[in-house]
C-alpha cells in the first residue's frame, strides 16, 4: 500500500459546521446519493425514491461520526475480492481501485490505515434492508432506486458500463448489436445488474442462467453452458486478459434510458456518517485523487464497441 501522508482534510471538515450547504458538483453525469435524515451535503434522487434536503453540515470529526465502532472506519466488501478493484483477494492491502478508494477516503477523514478494519459482506446481503456490521460497503454496487428505498448510497465514484464476454469460437463472438444477443443463452451473478440488465434490456427468448457468484457464471461459459456472460466492462478487461484468455468482450452497452451506471458507498438508510463521506468524496475529486486512482487501476475503455 501506497504510504499514508498527514490527513489534510479534517479540520477542513470542521469548519463546515458554522457553514450552510453548499451543492455538490457531479462526477460525470452524477447518480444520485440517498437521504439520511441529518445529511449535510445535498444530493441528486434517484427517480425521486433517494431525495435529500439541504441542511446545516454537522461536524465530521471522528469522534462526531456515527460509526459502527467509535474510532475506528469499519469497510464491507465481498470475498474473494477481484482485480481491477482488489489485488491479492485482500482489501486490506490498499491494492486494487476499490481498496485504493477506500483507503483515500478514510485519509480524507482523518482516519490512518491502522484505524481501518475490513468485514466481509456477501454482495447481496449488502444492500438488504436492517442494520448493518460496517459503516460502508465497497464492492461495484450499483446505484439504484429500488436499492436507494432500504439503503443510503455516497455520490457515484465510479461510472460503470455493462459489458458482454464471450469464447472466440463461440457464437456469441461475431455479435454486433444488442438484437443480436436475443437468441442466445446468457448467464450473469444473482443480484446484479448485469442480471437486470439482460432481463430488462436484452430480454433474450431463452431465460437466463443465474449464478451465485461471476466466478461460477464464468466457469459455466468454458464449460459450454451459456453463450455469454454480462459483467462490469473492467471486470470483463481482466477476466479475458488475465483468467480466460481464449474470450473476449465483445461490447459495452448502457440502460435503455441512456442514464449513466454508477457505483455508489452503501450505507444503511438513515446513517449520518453519509454527508461527511460525500464531503470527502468530493474533495477527491476536486483535488484529482479520484481520477489519480482511476488512471492507475481501471483499464482504458477506449475501442470496446458499443452494442446498440
Amino acid at each position: 500500500m501506497a504510504p499514508y501522508h498527514k490527513p489534510m482534510l479534517t479540520s477542513r471538515l470542521r469548519l463546515l459546521t458554522a457553514l450552510a450547504v453548499v451543492p455538490l458538483l457531479g462526477l460525470g453525469a452524477c447518480a444520485p446519493a440517498d437521504d439520511t435524515g441529518t445529511a449535510a451535503e445535498p444530493s441528486t434522487a434517484v427517480d425521486g425514491d433517494n431525495s435529500s434536503e439541504m441542511t446545516e453540515v454537522t461536524s465530521c470529526a471522528i469522534q462526531d461520526l456515527n460509526l459502527i465502532t467509535p474510532g475506528t472506519l469499519t469497510i464491507g466488501t465481498d470475498s474473494p475480492a477481484y482485480p481491477p478493484y482488489f489485488e491479492d483477494n485482500d482489501p486490506s492491502n490498499g491494492k486494487g481501485f476499490e481498496s485504493a478508494v477506500a483507503y483515500a477516503l478514510a485519509q480524507e477523514l482523518g482516519f490512518t490505515a491502522d484505524q481501518v478494519t475490513w468485514v466481509k459482506v456477501p454482495f447481496n446481503n449488502s444492500y438488504k434492508p436492517g442494520a448493518k456490521d460496517f459503516d460502508f460497503d465497497i464492492n461495484q454496487i450499483s446505484i439504484t432506486a429500488k436499492r436507494a428505498k432500504v439503503v443510503d448510497f455516497s455520490m457515484p465514484y465510479y461510472n460503470a458500463s455493462q459489458a458482454v464476454i464471450a469464447l472466440k469460437d463461440s457464437p456469441a463472438a461475431s455479435v454486433t448489436a444488442l438484437a443480436d444477443l436475443k437468441d442466445l443463452k446468457l448467464g450473469a451473478q444473482t443480484g446484479t445488474t448485469s442480471l437486470t440488465a439482460i432481463r430488462e434490456i436484452i430480454q433474450p427468448t431463452q431465460d437466463p442462467l443465474v449464478f451465485q457468484s461471476t466466478s461460477a457464471a464464468k466457469q459455466a461459459m468454458q464449460n459450454g453452458q451459456v453463450d455469454g456472460v454480462l459483467m462490469d466492462l473492467p471486470t470483463a478487461f481482466y477476466t479475458t486478459a488475465v483468467e480466460i484468455p481464449k474470450a473476449k468482450i465483445i461490447g459495452q452497452f448502457q440502460p435503455a434510458t441512456g442514464e449513466q451506471e454508477q457505483f455508489g458507498l452503501l450505507m444503511a438508510k438513515g446513517n449520518s456518517l453519509k454527508s461527511c463521506v460525500d464531503f470527502a468524496l468530493q474533495s477527491m475529486i476536486d483535488n484529482g485523487t479520484l481520477a489519480g486512482l482511476e488512471k492507475q487501476w481501471m483499464s482504458d475503455t477506449v475501442g470496446v464497441p458499443e452494442l446498440q
